[in-house]
């Protein structure tokens, strides 16, 4: 060790003696209850804070000076506006040297501090506010150099919104606020605790006595956490009323569990994952207007203006466009049938997000994708008033054609209220009524209108209470699965031929037209006739939309005869068995009547006896199963 290092640190153990020792000579010197008073005064100059103080109070002047007042509160009133279990005022070393008290910095430890805010806007830190902006007056007698810091440690703040009967509670509030002793702003930094969650946070004000005082001033929010990270640049000002405008960003991994840590209820349905939104923000009094929106949500990118409304309930309206939309995220979870797409689904529906927000949306893109589907130019508008979802589609391009209409879907205590008015104009019938209905045998160029209301705790319990019209029109198309010119031009050949499979084919056709009535789940068949090149087909009956089952009967007819100068044949048929996959069944009396050599068993079969026995015999000559009934002797022939 040199000679210069031995006689620097020489001197630093001569200065910390004489400093201990001028400390312990001022411990004895200066009175506690002066430091106290001193200490008081200068929080009251600065701060412009009266604390009431309950508890004894605590000097330290060595090794470091502080002063500590244990159980302090800020205002009056039965829940005053901040009670600490201590305040702690740490001094100054050099001015203590010199016998005086100067405050270094403040610490509220443990402090509740409560905000109650009242429906005219006044609050009860309106007292205190009021002291804060006298201290920060220029013409207010305050000490030449004042503390600049003061720290909350491990705090709690309570937020109760009288008018809109809001609780929220702020815990582990760790703050270092910047106190403006010398410059006009004001700043804080640290992190609280919101819902379980813990949230870094920094917060900045230009003008410090501006703010408080109600006038504008410049105002910067950083808050980051797990949940979402966002912030804000701009101003504000509280008078007349609160009055917010600058720049707005925020970005959260899941806008679902944001909501959900927010304390709103889940969305029904799938998606609302990764989001972010910037925008332009004007706040006055309780209606957030966004212009300039530029939101992502779920990879779907939109712009547009939005407005939310916090008077009352909580409204969001807004107008958003596109270039390109999924929407598959928001319907993967709802299903209209099991994964066997045999069955509807009986999984119980659960709209309960939808009774917390009012919304009016309205959204335009050039192409939108839904699950399978694939749309074109789309508008579309979203209503949600009191738990009842109002779409209305003002035109989609869908399925080669235009999709208009509105559905609704209301949420009630035993289930789902669910009303649907939809004009398809000029759509690609097979993959149309393939999306919508699991239904795969209609090929060609078409129109629809279905108009029907149904309620229920799923898909399958509304399809039971269905009512309601739904009509068809098409042309050139086919009946795929099928082949009936075939079927007709054998039996005609040899009527008790057998029945053969003739689910295979196709039956085109140039004129559909098809007119239903729907009665709790039934669909009465009021007319369906087909008109082809080859064949006619004429139906009626009855179908079950919970069953997914057909029960028709009809008559097919060949346009041409097959010899010249006779009739076209023609034969009535049932058309029974599953939407997927039906069965057409020739008339069993009318294959025999045709067949002369076997027109004698109708005689047969008058006689209770004889016809059970003859019964297995013409199924299976006609190939019809044991389910079908054959006349009896008061039918009519």
């Amino acid at each position: 060790m040199t000679a210069a290092i031995k006689r620097l640190l020489f001197v630093l153990l001569a200065a910390c003696a004489v400093g201990g020792g001028l400390l312990a000579a001022a411990q004895l010197l200066i009175s506690a209850d002066n430091v106290r008073r001193q200490a008081l005064e200068q929080i009251r100059a600065v701060a412009g804070l009266d604390p009431v103080l309950r508890g004894p109070t605590t000097v330290k002047l060595f090794p470091t000076g502080s002063v500590s007042f244990a159980d302090v509160t800020l205002g009056d009133g039965s829940r005053p506006p901040l009670v600490a279990e201590r305040l702690t005022a740490r001094l100054r070393f050099l001015p203590l040297l010199l016998g005086r008290v100067e405050i270094a910095d403040v610490t509220l430890e443990r402090p509740t501090i409560t905000i109650d805010l009242q429906p005219d806007g006044n609050s009860n830190w309106a007292g205190l506010v009021a002291g804060l902006l006298r201290a920060q007056q220029p013409n207010t007698a305050r000490p030449a150099s004042g503390f600049s810091e003061m720290r909350i440690a491990n705090g709690t703040v309570v937020l109760h919104d009288v008018g809109h009967r809001v609780t929220e509670q702020l815990t582990d509030v760790d703050f270092s606020l910047a106190w403006p002793s010398i410059s006009k702003s004001f700043g804080a930094t640290g992190h609280f605790a919101w819902n379980g969650r813990p949230i870094d946070a920094s917060l900045t004000l230009a003008d410090f006595p501006a703010a408080l005082a109600g006038k504008r001033s410049g105002l910067k929010v950083r808050l980051s956490g797990a949940p979402m990270k966002a912030a804000f640049e701009g101003a504000i000002g509280l008078k007349p009323t609160l009055k917010v405008e600058g720049t707005l960003a925020a970005d959260a991994p899941s806008l679902r569990d944001v909501l959900v840590w927010s304390g709103q209820k889940p969305l029904p349905g799938g998606g609302f994952g990764r989001f972010a939104i910037k925008a332009q923000t004007n706040v006055v009094g309780g209606t957030i207007a966004l212009s300039g929106v530029n939101v992502e949500l779920d990879g779907n990118t939109a712009e547009g203006v939005l407005t939310f409304a916090t008077e009352g309930r909580q409204t969001l309206q807004g107008t958003l466009a596109a270039d390109a939309l999924d929407l598959t995220p928001y319907v993967s979870t709802m299903k209209l049938l099991t994964s066997n797409q045999h069955e509807w689904n009986a999984t119980q529906i659960g709209l309960d997000g939808l009774n917390g927000l009012d919304l009016d949306l309205r959204l335009s893109a050039a192409k939108v994708t839904l699950s399978n589907a694939k749309l074109g130019r789309t508008a579309i508008g979203a209503n949600l008033r009191d738990g009842k979802l109002v779409v209305s589609i003002g035109e989609a391009q869908a399925y080669g054609g235009l999709i208009k209409g509105s559905l609704t879907l209301a949420d009630q205590a035993e289930g789902v209220d669910v009303k649907s008015q939809l004009n398809f104009n000029d759509v690609d019938l097979d993959s149309c009524l393939d999306q919508l209905f699991g239904l795969r045998r209609l090929e060609g160029k078409g129109s629809m209108t279905f108009v029907a209301e149904g309620h229920g705790d799923s898909v399958l319990g509304v399809t039971q209470t269905l009512n309601g019209t739904a009509t068809l029109t098409g042309r050139d198309g086919a009946l795929s699965g099928l082949n009936v010119e075939q079927l007709l031009r054998r039996l005609e050949r040899r009527p008790l031929s057998g029945g053969g499979d003739f689910r295979t084919g196709r039956t085109p056709y140039s004129k559909i037209a098809v007119n239903l009535k729907i009665v709790n789940g039934t669909i009465g068949v009021d007319e369906l006739k087909i008109e082809g090149p080859t064949v006619n087909l004429a139906l009626a009956g009855s179908a079950s939309i919970p069953m997914r089952e057909l029960d028709l009967k009809g008559t097919a007819a060949l346009v041409t005869a097959s010899r010249t100068g006779s009739d076209p044949f023609s034969l009535p048929f049932v058309v029974q068995g599953s939407w997927e996959d039906p069965l057409m069944l020739p008339d069993a009396e009318a294959l025999i009547r045709r067949s002369g050599a076997a027109a004698p068993l109708l005689d047969a079969i008058r006689d209770q006896h004889a016809r059970d026995r003859v019964r297995s015999v013409i199924e299976r000559l006609t190939g019809a199963p044991t389910a079908t009934a054959l006349p009896t002797a008061d039918a009519p022939k």
